[in-house]
């Protein structure tokens, strides 16, 4: 029988993380984000409830869950904000998972368990400055000398790369070149403070501005021979499949975000009067949030399949494509109607449209854009094969 509830547990970590949100983000994260200022004081929160180890075994450190508990959490955080949404997201899909898929066990052991207890934060250095959506375009390179990895270049919008408490970078790198010609690359694991390796000042961004966002550069950067991770020239490979799982994350975000201009507009419909009416008596503002509506419970069906297929450990490449493009475009969409809703209000900052509307662009840019995402879906109906 097919049944789409969530069962006791995920319905209870849903509803933790809901009160979580309401309680203790929501009446502060406006401030962080005027300041554009990262909240440090509500990543340790996260942490001591266990969200950053959500989807890792309890040998690490984690709390034995699933990805899809991950993801559960992450549509609830951004209903209210996706600064520390994004920060929980690419703190786990981008920075730890990478370590728990393909490192090894000393490596598992040195790193997770600060990773999942929310003490440290790892990030991932793929994009560069040229090369955005086309990864393999990767010109930064590492090579052997005298037992380390020498690293040179640079990369461009990581997440949580310059936190005080960020731990390591996990960086993609030429390594070398294959038989066929092609780059080798692969993935290696630099330490925060390692020398030679630069953090640039925040970037000055359109939205998410209370998380935390960099560019890199390496510079002679040197770090152990061990600090390998997975296989040598598999890096860039090992990086795309943790983009498929990254994207129904994102999609997760999306749906958050979506649902939360909803939840705006839903208040504040009831409350404002136009004319002498409440302006939810009017059936173009009920058009509005209908369609509101219908474009969140589509976008939530498709992550949740995208999930399901994760999961059961069959091929989720389509699906995830499906739930990142669908959920982005709902995020989007929903924002701006949810600004037009409010009219002026929903171009001030202290009402929360206003930061949603900022945030929900990145969505359809981030761990592939929707560009992307269309070739991803036609390449595997096999379109143009």
């Amino acid at each position: 029988m097919i049944d789409f509830r969530l069962d006791e547990e995920y319905e209870a970590l849903r509803k933790t993380v809901e009160d979580f949100a309401r309680s203790e983000v929501a009446p502060v994260i406006g401030e962080f984000y005027e300041r554009a200022e990262f909240p440090y004081q509500l990543v340790a929160k996260m942490g001591q409830m266990g969200l950053f180890g959500l989807p890792f075994p309890e040998s690490v450190g984690g709390m034995g869950g699933d990805y899809f508990a991950l993801c559960l959490a992450l549509e609830e955080l951004a209903r209210v904000d996706s600064s520390v949404a994004i920060t929980l997201e690419a703190g786990v899909s981008l920075g730890a998972m990478p370590l728990y898929r393909f490192g090894n066990e000393e490596q598992r052991q040195r790193w997770l368990p600060r990773l999942c207890s929310g003490a440290g934060l790892g990030a991932f250095g793929l994009t560069e400055p040229g090369g955005g959506s086309d990864a393999g375009a990767t010109r930064t390179t590492a090579k052997i000398v005298d037992g380390e990895w020498v690293i040179n270049g640079s990369k461009a919008f990581i997440t949580n790369s310059g936190t005080e408490i960020t731990e390591l970078v996990t960086v993609t790198a030429v390594t070398g070149e294959k038989p066929n010609g092609h780059k080798e690359i692969s993935a290696i694991i630099v330490p925060a403070g390692t020398p030679g390796f630069t953090v640039a000042p925040k970037y000055s961004k359109v939205g998410w501005n209370a998380s935390d966002t960099r560019e890199l550069a390496f510079a002679d950067c040197r770090v152990p021979a061990e600090n390998l991770l997975g296989e040598r020239g598999r890096g860039y490979a090992q990086f795309l499949s943790i983009l498929d799982e990254g994207r129904v994350a994102i999609a997760a975000v999306s749906v958050g975000l979506a649902q939360g201009c909803i939840d705006e507009c839903l208040r504040y419909v009831g409350e404002r009067e136009t004319f002498g009416n409440k302006i939810g008596s009017y059936q173009a503002i009920q058009f509005k949030i209908a369609d509101m509506e219908a474009r969140t419970h589509t976008a939530r069906l498709a992550y949740y399949q995208a999930a399901a297929k994760m999961l059961r450990g069959e091929p989720f490449k389509k699906e995830a494509a499906i739930a990142k493009l669908v959920a982005s475009n709902a995020a989007m969409d929903n924002s701006r109607e949810a600004t037009q809703i409010f009219g002026g209000y929903g171009f001030m900052n202290e009402f929360p449209v206003g930061r949603f509307y900022r945030d929900a662009k990145i969505l359809e840019v981030g761990e592939g854009t929707s560009e992307v995402q269309r070739m991803l879906i036609s390449r595997e109906l096999g379109v143009g094969a």
